[in-house]
């Protein structure tokens, strides 16, 4: 049986950084941009380039750097202004789409909009004429279809195709849906709408009752054929469709629905764990295909059935979706060249000074260590990519706590003249009078919402990654993470890194959310 292709829409870079704390700055989106090429996905959305001019940079930029391998997309409402926006950040793309649209719910027409349904009519077809003046790939997305009248949207979805679409977008904005009538709905297409036939339907679905990936594959079965999904389901409230649940659906039952995808499975674990470090937003261990314990055994029974025969208690090979070690062990008498081996192949590629600095970093923590993994490599090139866009540089910190006693931490930060700013305070713990001795020195007020540790690998030496996300006083969250075998140490890394993110950032102005 000839399977159908379809699209994959990594939409991780726009819809995906809209998770509260996971703003990313354009160099981390063209990283996380190339491993989504290397994932071989059909169409990244790189950004809203009318929100701010940090997005209207990556996808400028992104575009530019892909070439042709993908499609590079960029979203706008149906308002003039954000079209010719986006048209401008894609004149780098050799395959550029416009990713345009407006509401087609009674709740978005009504209380968002306040508009007409005529109104709402008129506004699609003139964005979608617009768009087509400057690219020759156009999406039309109806924000809030799940909850839309169907006889209302196939009319918006006739007037979009008319006016040149060559994508329809059918978003289930809110996760309202079940996949049966989400199904019914795609189907409804088909017998509805005159020229459905000529273009992509494409389902775009949120996690809010715990069904995008359902409601996805629900529309595949009723003949979409581009899925708009995020690495680890990240984006608004409760996320969006997770594409590796996705994709590994159809690749392991997709002759149930007729199609697979053009996705390389072997970078999927790459590429989650690439997106959790870069967000700061870790992946829940029993989550699907790229969880900690998505191939992990406790149980005696399925233990003995694993080593007897894998497929007993698994029902996809981990080495298919990238899981599994090297054979290489970093320890305290590797040297240099196998280290940059081993990050090469990690995808991994510190530029000359940065590799130095990873390389002292590697020799202290492997002389705490028996063994250095994968996941702390990955660290330590992550930390050492944070500290060369440093405003403060945390020069050293002294902490003094016990019980009794009162936890007092002395830092020292190096500002970006050279000067050396030295402050202490005390705090209910180690961590707090860190922090606090930080903020006396910077004097940016902040508060924190959220603060973890967690291991990188396992056992008592393992390397400490700690994550703060703090907000500003104009309502701003920005995430920190900082990595160390001290976890006080750990701790003030990334609280000054989530601050200097704060001094750097430009406010976006503008956000939209399919």
């Amino acid at each position: 049986m000839k399977l159908d292709t379809v699209r994959i829409f990594d939409t991780t870079l726009r819809d995906g950084e809209q998770s509260p704390g996971a703003s990313m700055n354009t160099g981390e989106k063209l990283e996380i941009a190339r491993q989504l090429v290397r994932l071989g996905v059909d169409v990244i959305e790189a950004g809203f380039p009318i929100s701010s001019p940090g997005d209207f940079e990556s996808v400028r930029r992104i575009g530019a750097e892909v070439g042709d391998a993908v499609i590079v997309c960029a979203l706008s409402r149906a308002v003039p202004a954000d079209i010719e926006r986006a048209a401008e950040a894609l004149s780098t793309a050799a395959r550029p789409r416009i990713h345009t649209g407006i509401g087609v719910s009674r709740s978005h027409l009504e209380d968002k909009l306040r508009i007409s349904e005529e109104t709402a009519l008129e506004r699609a077809v003139a964005a979608v004429k617009l768009a087509r003046t400057f690219v020759e790939d156009v999406e039309f997305y109806a924000e809030d279809a799940g909850r839309a009248e169907p006889a209302f949207l196939y009319r918006m979805i006739e007037a979009a195709i008319g006016a040149g679409a060559t994508v329809v977008n059918i978003p289930d904005t809110t996760g309202y849906t079940y996949p049966e009538e989400f199904g019914s709905l795609i189907a409804g297409l088909a017998d509805s709408v005159k020229g459905i036939e000529t273009v992509t339907i494409a389902v775009h679905c949120h996690n809010d009752l715990g069904m995008a990936t359902a409601n996805a594959l629900a529309g595949v079965r009723a003949g979409a054929r581009q899925v708009e999904c995020t690495i680890n389901g990240i984006g608004e409230r409760a996320g969006n469709t997770s594409l590796e649940e996705v994709v590994m659906a159809l690749r392991q039952r997709g002759q149930l629905l007729g199609a697979d995808t053009r996705v390389n499975t072997k970078e999927i674990t790459r590429t989650s764990r690439m997106v959790s470090k870069i967000t700061g937003i870790p992946v829940q261990p029993n989550k699907a295909i790229v969880g900690a314990n998505a191939f992990a055994h406790s149980s005696g029974i399925h233990q003995d059935g694993v080593l007897k025969e894998r497929s007993t208690y698994e029902i996809i090979d981990p080495a298919d979706v990238g899981v599994g070690g090297s054979s290489i062990v970093l320890s305290a008498r590797s040297g240099r060249h196998a280290l940059k081996h081993r990050l090469g192949e990690l995808g991994l590629t510190p530029t000359d000074a940065e590799f130095d600095q990873v390389y002292q970093q590697f020799l202290a923590l492997a002389d705490k260590k028996k063994e250095v993994f994968d996941e702390d490599l990955e660290a330590l090139v992550s930390d050492s990519e944070r500290t060369a866009e440093e405003v403060y540089h945390l020069e050293q910190v002294h902490v003094s706590c016990g019980d009794p006693g009162i936890p007092t931490a002395t830092v020292e930060l190096v500002g970006a003249d050279g000067e050396h700013l030295i402050d202490a305070s005390h705090g209910d713990g180690p961590v707090d009078a860190v922090c606090n001795a930080i903020n006396r020195i910077v004097g940016v007020p902040i508060e924190v919402i959220d603060f973890s540790v967690q291991s990188v690998t396992k056992g008592l030496d393992a390397l400490g990654e700690v994550a703060f996300r703090v907000r500003s006083e104009d309502g701003r969250v920005f995430t920190g993470r900082g990595a160390h075998p001290d976890i006080i140490v750990s701790s003030a890394k990334a609280y000054l890194n989530a601050l200097n993110r704060l001094i750097s950032s430009v406010k976006p102005s503008v956000t939209e959310e399919l």
